[in-house]
């Protein structure tokens, strides 16, 4: 019996790398379908909850620079999709939130990329989301320390 081929301490990033890419070139194709790009539906994904969130947050959320994401609202808000509102809270800032037409091209896009989203199993797919939800915390709590 072969002896295993002992692992480079890169491969898990290799493998996440790949995984990332694969995945983000698949999802990528679904939304552009409806006219929506990468960047924008995972904004209106984090908007859908209907919360309101503001600027901060959604760059975070969406992995983009504030400029980039100052320029993808403002597209949403002329697509009639997004509306910013001042928060009640702290009027220094604004919240964004779906319009009533942006929730429904949300579920529209939301239906069609879950139709698209390739499955390894139930178990298998709450096992990987919480490794990797894991492993996520573990980056980030390190990179505080």
């Amino acid at each position: 019996m072969p002896t295993p081929t002992p692992r480079r301490p890169d491969d898990l990033v290799q493998l996440l790398t790949r995984a990332e890419r694969l995945a983000a070139r698949r999802l990528r194709a679904v939304p552009e379908k409806e006219g929506c790009s990468l960047d924008a539906w995972r904004v209106l994904a984090l908007l859908s909850d209907g919360e309101g969130h503001h600027m901060t947050a959604i760059a975070e959320a969406a992995f983009l620079p504030p400029p980039t994401l100052t320029k993808l609202v403002d597209q949403l808000v002329d697509e009639n999709l997004v509306h910013r509102r001042v928060d009640p809270f702290d009027r220094r800032r604004v919240l964004a939130h779906l319009t009533p037409r942006g929730q429904e091209y949300w579920q529209r896009l939301d239906r069609a990329v879950r139709a698209g989203r390739p499955r390894l199993g139930e178990a298998d797919d709450e096992l990987l989301r919480s490794l990797l939800d894991r492993l996520a915390a573990t980056l980030a709590e390190s990179a505080r320390v």
